[in-house]
């Protein structure tokens, strides 16, 4: 084992671990605390490890094969299911992406005090396709280092909050290792499954399965592939380790400080710390409900205005880097599908737009406190992507034809069988809870016969 052969393939897991850590997660996360406490932290930590399992497939398809996941798709299957395949994973990475674009609109506005609007902070994250671009030029691992800068941001940010809030360790510790759940109903049991739809991406098993071709490997030779995939999956093991670390900070800090609490509790905090803010809670005894906007602004009132600043940096630099991470993603997958040999600059163009224009839209009739219900649609639609990536990635990681000796054996095809099996269950589980809540038959209907054919396609693909 070598730290300089491990410090030459860092890079690619670190960007990829940003899926982990994007406004979305972030959201799952501090929900999670405030609405089950300690008690899902190992629902977060078994999420982590599946996740881990699922990209080392992934990279390994990229290395073993010089090609990433959407171009052994674009040769594999046929012309039609391609296309379908292919407006999927779009889907995926646009839900995403207006996930992530949101988040960094919010946070501008908590950090301008509300002056910059919903949509003038969507209108400066558009400004990222140029950074994104610029920093792209200079060469990958001014990319990798400037991504690195982003999640050490994080890092400090949320550590921050952890350190103010000091949450209980041996609840922690009880609640990362014990998997029980005690007293939990509904709404817990809703917030465990989103927080494994919100862990695991869809795209970005395409994106890591591309990142990874970016170190040179001679294939021809088994032995130094062998050493590709150990020291890239050691690199995601650490990657993937930090970024659970900074959702636990994150999860612990709303399950000490606010769980259990109701709207009346934090409307009186925020009243006496004279909060400007302090009517986004109303004086009732209903329990607290938070989101990115209503989290920060709580911390502020319960913790002061450095607490609602530094939450916000945080999720600036969440939505910051992965929404440039989604769009790294976009290009691949639609270079790789469409077999594209356009421009960077216009394939960049492209995908950002398709991204932002629903968002701006959005931004522009939605004001920021009813933001939540849009996040949830979304957390839906990403689900229900979930497959599109997994299986493909299980099938050719398992084909001998496609990986020759490095080809998955008996344990990992039934494992992975399985995993796949249990998060597509799990998400299911999700979009119905959503779908029934509702209320609307025409809404039945119209979600029934769209699953048929949902699960139609996912049976072709299987």
């Amino acid at each position: 084992f070598s730290f300089r052969k491990l410090w030459a393939f860092t890079g690619p897991g670190f960007l990829m671990s940003i899926a982990y850590l994007d406004p979305g997660n972030i959201e799952s996360d501090l929900q999670s605390g405030a609405v089950a406490g300690f008690k899902l932290l190992w629902v977060l930590l078994l999420a982590t490890i599946i996740g881990l399992l699922l990209q080392r497939l992934a990279a390994r398809l990229g290395v073993v094969t010089g090609l990433h996941l959407a171009e052994v798709c674009h040769r594999q299957y046929q012309k039609v299911p391609r296309i379908i395949l292919w407006l999927m994973v779009e889907l995926a990475i646009i839900g995403s992406d207006m996930q992530e674009v949101i988040g960094s609109a919010i946070a501008i506005n908590l950090l301008s005090m509300g002056k910059i609007p919903l949509w003038g902070g969507v209108l400066i994250t558009i400004a990222d396709t140029f950074v994104f671009l610029f920093l792209d030029k200079y060469g990958l691992r001014k990319l990798e280092a400037f991504f690195g800068l982003l999640i050490t941001i994080m890092a400090v940010t949320f550590g921050y909050e952890y350190v103010t809030v000091k949450p209980n360790q041996e609840k922690l510790l009880q609640g990362l290792f014990i998997p029980y759940c005690q007293g939990c109903g509904t709404p817990q049991l809703e917030q465990a499954v989103g927080i494994v739809g919100a862990v695991i991406m869809p795209h970005n098993m395409y994106l890591h399965s591309a990142l990874v071709k970016s170190r040179q490997v001679n294939r021809a030779d088994k032995r130094e592939v062998r050493e590709a995939n150990k020291y890239f999956f050691v690199e995601s093991c650490i990657a993937l380790f930090v970024s659970f670390i900074i959702n636990i900070f994150v999860v612990t800090v709303f399950a000490e400080a606010f769980f259990n609490k109701t709207n009346a509790d934090v409307n009186q905090v925020c009243v006496n710390s004279s909060s400007p803010h302090s009517s986004l809670f109303p004086n009732n005894n209903m329990t607290l409900e938070v989101d990115i906007y209503k989290g920060g602004v709580v911390l502020g009132c319960y913790f002061g205005p450095a607490a609602l600043y530094i939450w916000a940096i945080g999720i600036l630099a969440a939505g910051q880097s992965s929404t440039m991470t989604g769009t790294y993603s976009g290009q691949f997958v639609m270079e790789g599908f469409l077999n594209l040999r356009w421009s960077r600059f216009a394939r960049v163009l492209l995908t950002r737009s398709i991204a932002v224009t629903p968002t701006l839209f959005v931004a522009i009739f939605q004001d920021v406190e009813h933001l939540t219900g849009m996040n949830d649609f979304l957390n839906v639609l990403m689900s229900l992507q979930l497959p599109f990536a997994l299986i493909p990635v299980l099938t050719f990681t398992s084909l001998p034809s496609v990986m020759h000796d490095f080809a998955n054996g008996l344990f990992w095809r039934v494992a992975g069988g399985l995993l796949i099996l249990l998060i597509c269950c799990i998400n299911m589980y999700f979009v119905v809870a959503y779908v029934m809540s509702l209320h609307n038959l025409g809404l039945y209907i119209g979600a029934a016969v769209l699953s048929i054919i949902y699960l139609s396609f996912v049976a072709y693909l299987v």
